[in-house]
């Protein structure tokens, strides 16, 4: 009779067991992931970014939001950043022509120091989110209005 009770509570305690174990499984999409979107030394058109500033640095996160057909005028960056696309396709237009598309869920790094300017080609508002590695009392842009859009 042990014999028969100690083998219905092992069976018991087996089936418990699978099921809390699937319980968990089927509660994987629960589970914190991660996933490296970029990892680079240079901004999107190739070129080396500079090396750091001395001095302590001021972390700065933008929210941009692109209505569908708003052009960025041309500016420049004097300080490291990158971003990331959560919603629509922006275009980066470099003075020189070249031309980079980030894609929703992309992400990308800006040039620093050479002027440039974004537009939104789509039918749905560009969402952006950049993230500014910069030191107190600099400018995160500095506009180029003098330079006419098309």
């Amino acid at each position: 009779m042990l014999a028969a009770i100690l083998t219905i509570c092992g069976t018991v305690a087996v089936l418990t067991a699978c099921k809390e174990a699937n319980a968990q499984d089927d509660n994987s999409a629960s589970k914190v992931t991660s996933e490296e979107l970029i990892r680079t030394s240079k901004s999107w058109d190739g070129v080396e970014l500079p090396d750091y500033f001395e001095g302590r640095p001021e972390l700065v996160a933008v929210k941009y939001v692109f209505p569908a057909g708003q052009k960025l005028g041309w500016h420049h960056h004097p300080v490291i950043n990158y971003g990331v696309l959560v919603q629509g396709e922006l275009t980066i237009i470099g003075q020189d022509g070249k031309e980079k598309t980030v894609h929703e869920g992309e992400a990308v790094v800006e040039m620093v120091n050479t002027i440039h300017h974004g537009e939104n080609r789509g039918t749905k508002p560009v969402i952006l989110y950049m993230f500014y590695l910069s030191k107190e009392g600099e400018q995160l842009a500095v506009q180029h209005p003098e330079i006419p859009l098309e």
